[in-house]
C-alpha cells in the first residue's frame, strides 16, 4: 500500500519557503507537490528544469524533520549534484550531507553515525549505495524507531529503459517500498514523455502516487544557428552584444578546445574558467563552485 497524505505538522511549508529559502510564495504545481508530500503522500514530478523540482522535496523533507520524522534519503545519480544540493544546503542553514566516494573512511564513518542518530535533515546517494546490505541496515534501524521521513528519487527517468539516461541499478529502489511500505517517496525528473513516465510507475510501484506534470514550454528558452566562419570572434560578439554580464556556459568538443576558448575569453576580458573530466578533481570543484556562487 503506498503512503497517502493524512499527517499533520507543526512548520507550515509556507513558513519554510519564506524563512529557510527567502520566497514569498511557491510557482506553478510545487504547493500542491509540497503539501501532498509533506503531509506523507507519494508523488510523481515532471517539471521542466528550473521549475523547481529540488524544492518539492526539501521543503518536505525539512517540514517531517522539524515535527519529528526523521531524515529525508534523497537518491541522486551524480556527485556533482550532490554537491551543489548539499552545498545550497549549507547556505540556507539546513543540516545535509551526501555518502559518496569522494569522502575518505573517516568521513564516511563520521555521515553514517550521524545518519543512524537522526541527527540529518537530507542525505544524498547514489542509488548503488543505497540498496548495499550496510546502507539498508542503518535505514532498517531508523525505519525501527520511526526516524525515515522520506525517499526522494531524483533523476527518475533513469529506472526506464525507455530514458535516455538508463541506469539498470535504479530498478533495485523498488526494494524501498517493498521494504518500508510507510514511508512516502517522491521520484522527480524533468524528462519523461508518458512511455517513461508508465515505466516508471511500475518499475517504481508508484501506482497509487499523485502525478503532477507541469508544462515543459519554455519561452525564455530559444535555439538559434549561424552561419560558422571565425568562432572565436562570433562567440566574443555573441556574449558582448548579446549577454553582458550575463553567466553561461560554453560546450566545446574536445578538452583542448574548452582550455583554447576559456583562454582567448579571459584575454578578450570575460572571466571565464574551464571545465572537463581531465582537470584534477579539486581544481574542477573550485572552478564549479565560483560559477555556483556567480563570481
Amino acid at each position: 500500500m503506498s503512503a497517502q497524505p493524512s499527517e499533520t505538522l507543526a512548520a507550515t511549508p509556507e513558513q519554510i519557503l519564506q524563512d529557510v529559502f527567502g520566497y514569498a510564495q511557491f510557482r506553478g504545481a510545487q504547493r500542491d507537490i509540497v503539501h501532498h508530500v509533506t503531509a506523507g503522500g507519494d508523488a510523481l514530478v515532471l517539471m521542466p528544469t528550473g521549475g523547481g523540482k529540488s524544492l518539492c522535496y526539501q521543503i518536505p523533507a525539512i517540514a517531517r524533520h522539524r515535527a519529528g520524522r526523521g531524515v529525508t534519503v534523497v537518491v541522486s545519480p551524480l556527485i556533482a549534484l550532490m554537491h551543489d544540493q548539499v552545498g545550497a544546503l549549507h547556505e540556507a542553514g539546513v543540516d545535509a550531507a551526501f555518502l559518496n566516494s569522494t569522502l575518505d573512511w573517516r568521513e564516511t564513518q563520521e555521515i553514517e553515525d550521524r545518519l543512524a542518530r537522526a541527527d540529518i535533515t537530507l542525505l544524498y546517494a547514489a542509488p548503488e549505495r543505497v540498496t548495499t546490505p550496510r546502507f539498508l541496515e542503518l535505514l532498517d534501524g531508523l525505519a525501527a524507531r520511526g526516524q525515515l521521513a522520506l525517499f526522494a528519487i531524483d533523476e527518475a527517468h533513469c529506472v526506464s529503459q525507455w530514458g535516455h539516461d538508463f541506469r539498470p541499478e535504479y530498478r533495485q529502489l523498488a526494494l524501498l517500498h517493498e521494504r518500508y511500505p510507510q514511508v512516502p517517496r517522491i521520484a522527480l525528473t524533468a524528462t519523461a514523455d508518458a512511455l517513461t513516465r508508465a515505466d516508471i510507475v511500475e518499475r517504481l510501484q508508484l501506482q497509487e502516487a499523485g502525478q503532477f506534470v507541469s508544462s515543459f514550454d519554455r519561452p525564455n528558452i530559444r535555439y538559434g544557428i549561424v552561419e560558422k566562419k571565425d568562432a572565436t570572434t562570433q562567440l566574443l560578439r555573441f556574449i558582448e552584444r548579446e549577454h553582458a554580464g550575463e553567466a553561461g556556459v560554453v560546450y566545446c568538443q574536445s578538452r583542448k578546445r574548452v582550455e583554447e576558448v576559456a583562454q582567448a575569453l579571459v584575454e578578450a576580458g570575460i572571466d571565464a574558467l574551464p571545465y572537463h573530466a581531465g582537470l584534477d578533481a579539486a581544481v574542477r570543484q573550485r572552478h564549479q563552485d565560483r560559477f555556483l556562487r556567480e563570481e
